[in-house]
């Protein structure tokens, strides 16, 4: 099974080890990952600022790096939104691109959501000892059905217990732009996610959009709370002098 891994471009700048811990775990799950070497961006902050044109460049290049593959798995609910219900919006009409951007979409897939229901993993590497608890993005849960997954997932995962926060399914208040241009709904948002998360009494709060855990963390650290933020790529590999890929995972 060739599984193409579309690593983000926020994972890239931002968080590569969550990129490796993703790549180990598909590899662990018997797949053949390929990684294109000049992949970028998917597009969406373009199609949410109404740059349409950049937007289609970018997922012009993004079908074409990965359409050869059997699977396309993403660490990311937003991006994996992006590729699998937006695409075909910025082709309307067009016969040619418009199959391949929606044959593309059909062999999309939100990391966890393929490990579940595709790979079948059975078991996971890491281990976690402590508390968790899940923060539901808003584009994985609503636009790809991810929910279940995740919690699946960290179900196997040795000395790890979840307890649910309240609320868990509420925007964190990132939104892409929506946390630039309306900077003080968002931080009210952010802060009532941070309450959540302190009230849960868990060790760490665990989700799957990069975009979610920079504002939940940045929101954190303002605030002084010490609770980890912490994608579940690198839960599930295990956090803490772990190898992965080649490099050194660190708390």
């Amino acid at each position: 099974m060739r599984v193409g891994l579309f690593v983000t471009c926020l994972v890239d700048l931002v968080r590569p080890r969550i990129g490796f811990a993703a790549l180990n775990l598909l590899e662990g799950a018997g797949c053949d990952v390929v990684v294109p070497a000049a992949q970028t961006c998917c597009g969406q902050p373009g199609w949410n600022s109404g740059a349409r044109s950049s937007a289609r460049a970018l997922a012009e290049k993004l079908i074409a790096e990965f359409e050869h593959c059997d699977w396309v798995v993403v660490p990311s609910g937003s991006c994996a939104g992006m590729i699998t219900t937006h695409y075909r919006d910025l082709f309307p009409g067009e016969g040619a691109w418009l199959a391949r951007c929606e044959a593309l979409a059909a062999k999309t897939r939100e990391l966890t959501d393929f490990l579940v229901n595709v790979a079948r993993l059975e078991r996971v590497p890491g281990e976690f000892l402590g508390t968790l608890t899940y923060h539901d993005s808003c584009s994985g849960l609503r636009e790809l059905g991810v929910k279940s997954q995740p919690r699946t997932l960290l179900a196997k995962l040795p000395g790890a217990a979840l307890k649910e926060m309240k609320d868990c399914e509420t925007c964190c208040g990132f939104g892409g732009t929506f946390s630039v241009k309306f900077g003080e709904i968002s931080a009210a948002m952010a802060d009532t996610k941070c309450e959540h998360v302190r009230a849960s009494g868990a060790d760490a709060v665990v989700l799957g959009d990069l975009g979610c855990m920079l504002n939940i963390e940045g929101r954190m650290s303002r605030r002084g709370e010490t609770t980890k933020v912490l994608h579940i790529a690198e839960v599930l590999m295990g956090v803490g002098g772990v190898e992965v890929g080649g490099l050194r995972m660190e708390d």
